[in-house]
């Protein structure tokens, strides 16, 4: 079970990849106070979760049943992360926030994109279906998983509470150009989302 609890939370780790989401999460969230980016964070991860644990117990069953293949899966949540990085590179969401002062509350981030696609993306959510199937029947074995899979979530929460340090140290016009150039690398993350779904489709060019 040990085996399988690390073999799990490795691969978990990778997918989700709390460190490299700290700076999403500030870029998402900038100006926000400590308290509403904690309850941000928290639903994004509790959201996240939900989504892990479904696809873990039956999510290659409801892709079947519907007709959606894990690539057809990763294509779309490639699409919704380019609309997300063209609203980042060209700071639509703070246009949104200057022509709507007090109502930051209908711009929330929790769980498009945060919880998906950005913590439960495609690929974590490939990977629960995949790290599941590998024991079928054995309780231990699928427990050990979503244990792995906890705390992976807990330790991004963690680092999602450390953002307001990385906000002080970057200051305003640095939140601007972490922005867009997140916005860039999550432009050609969804576009690689999009080539490796096409691939699996088996149309990779030659």
């Amino acid at each position: 079970m040990t085996e399988i609890f690390w073999t799990a939370f490795a691969t978990l780790f990778v997918m989700i990849d709390p460190i490299g989401l700290a700076p999403m999460f500030a870029a998402l969230t900038a100006g926000s106070t400590l308290r509403r980016r904690a309850i941000i964070g928290a639903r994004g991860i509790g959201v996240a979760a939900l989504l892990l644990v479904f696809f873990g117990v039956a999510g290659d069953k409801a892709l079947a049943t519907i007709g959606v293949s894990i690539p057809a899966f990763r294509i779309a949540g490639g699409l919704m992360l380019f609309l997300l990085a063209i609203d980042m590179l060209f700071e639509k969401r703070t246009e949104r926030r200057e022509k709507r002062p007090g109502e930051e509350h209908r711009d929330d981030p929790s769980v498009f994109p945060l919880a998906t696609p950005l913590i439960a993306g495609p690929g974590a959510l490939a990977a629960m279906i995949l790290l599941t199937s590998e024991h079928p029947g054995d309780a231990a074995g699928q427990s050990a998983v979503f244990l792995a899979g906890a705390a992976v979530l807990a330790i991004t929460f963690i680092v999602f509470l450390a953002t307001e340090l990385i906000e002080r140290l970057l200051g305003p016009t640095g939140i601007k150009v972490l922005t867009r150039l997140f916005g860039m690398l999550l432009g050609a993350l969804a576009v690689q989302f999009v080539l490796d779904g096409v691939a699996a489709f088996g149309f990779a060019p030659g």
